[in-house]
């Protein structure tokens, strides 16, 4: 399946002691750099979210954005250390007789750090329900890089009908340029005021044509086309085997262009390379 690099998407859900919510996005890149930023109770789990990711994305720049918000309120059944309460208790009467103008409200000493006490976050629960949400996302986030795949498959697979069109045109073409050629030769030779030798002159013939002879590339050109509509077909990300195939298409291009010996050849060459680069800046988007 054909992906493209380029992608977002984002999910929230309800959790333990609040909400949490999960973004995912990527932009073009060679290889597979992967951002983590997660709050300090889902740090523990950011390598498991690592090869998570790794799993499902095999290339491309990812910021992945994990938060929670706590819901407001306590969590559970508020508890009362009833010792340290007295003891400040205590504490703040023995203050009053001695500084009869201070007062300490009741509020003020269950304030007191260690005094209530409220149900310890399920951190284990939590990171559970991180990674299912992770998941919820990254399966969102897999189908638009799919369907923005199919779109850029859609365009290449344009340009290779294109390049296999000028490829044919050149193949009908050649029997009306070699014939041309030697034309040309043998007009060039009989102006020449010494004869030359017939079996030499057969020779120059021959090795004027080898010289312009572009079957081979348009060969290859034909088996390059079909390669990449082949790759294109493959389940798995595909980007950097195009990207050789590319500088492949470019190598034929280039060659077909400097054999040229016809304004047709090298008008076909010219309109070949704007095909191929088309193509190159689909591929530089594809996983």
């Amino acid at each position: 399946m054909i992906r493209s690099m380029t992608a977002f998407a984002a999910c929230e859900a309800p959790a333990t002691g609040g909400t949490l919510a999960c973004e995912l996005r990527a932009v073009n890149h060679r290889f597979h750099e992967l951002s983590v930023r997660a709050p300090e109770e889902l740090r523990a789990i950011e390598p498991a979210m690592r090869g998570r990711v790794a799993s499902k994305v095999s290339r491309g720049k990812i910021d992945l954005t994990l938060r929670f918000r706590a819901a407001a309120g306590p969590r559970g059944e508020l508890k009362v250390d009833n010792g340290l309460l007295g003891q400040l208790a205590a504490l703040a009467q023995d203050t009053q007789q001695r500084f009869p103008g201070l007062r300490t409200s009741f509020t003020e000493l269950l304030a007191w750090p260690g005094v209530v006490h409220e149900d310890p976050l399920d951190h284990a629960g939590l990171q559970a329900e991180a990674m299912a949400l992770l998941d919820r996302t990254l399966g969102e986030f897999v189908a638009a890089r799919e369907r923005e795949g199919g779109k850029l498959a859609a365009v290449m697979r344009e340009r290779l009908d294109g390049i296999e069109r000028i490829t044919t045109q050149v193949r009908a073409w050649l029997p009306d340029i070699r014939a041309a050629l030697r034309a040309r030769l043998d007009a060039r030779l009989a102006d020449l005021k010494q004869p030359l030798d017939p079996g030499r002159l057969e020779q120059e013939i021959v090795l004027n044509l080898q010289k312009m002879d572009v079957d081979e590339e348009l060969d290859r050109l034909d088996s390059h086309v079909a390669e990449a509509r082949r790759v294109l077909g493959l389940p798995e990300a595909v980007g950097r085997r195009l990207d050789f195939l590319m500088q492949e298409f470019n190598r034929e291009a280039n060659t077909l262009g400097s054999k040229s010996v016809d304004a047709r050849t090298t008008q076909a060459a010219v309109e070949l390379k704007v095909l191929i680069e088309q193509l190159r800046e689909q591929v530089q988007n594809l996983e």
